[in-house]
């Protein structure tokens, strides 16, 4: 298997991001699930603003998708960047956050926006 490899400049991009520990979260979650949002904002307890800004940085550089759906906005890791077998691999070694999913499904909040 070829393996792509990305400049230092993007790669400190990267974990630069990734560095802070909600947006770290929120990739991980996404690694698995799309999510909206409103649920960021259930799962942090955080305002919009600040989720949003968050997810705001992660989509300038490429490594999420947003799809919207009538009035709101779904997030999912960018598959097809460059950059995706780079974050793969780093998230290899975050441990699974779908538990916060499951908070969110076992309070109704799962699918509140959709």
């Amino acid at each position: 298997m070829q393996t792509t490899t990305i400049k230092i400049d993007s790669a400190a991009i990267v974990l630069k991001l990734l560095g802070d520990k909600t947006r770290l979260t929120m990739v991980k979650l996404l690694e698995t699930h799309n999510c909206c949002v409103c649920e960021f904002v259930e799962i942090f307890q955080a305002s919009q603003p600040s989720i949003s800004q968050h997810l705001r940085k992660l989509r300038d550089v490429g490594l999420v998708n947003e799809q919207r759906r009538g009035q709101w906005i779904f997030y999912s890791i960018n598959t097809e960047h460059a950059f995706f077998p780079f974050l793969k691999e780093v998230l290899k070694q975050v441990p699974k956050q779908d538990y916060r999913i499951k908070y969110l499904e076992e309070n109704g909040t799962r699918i509140t926006c959709c």
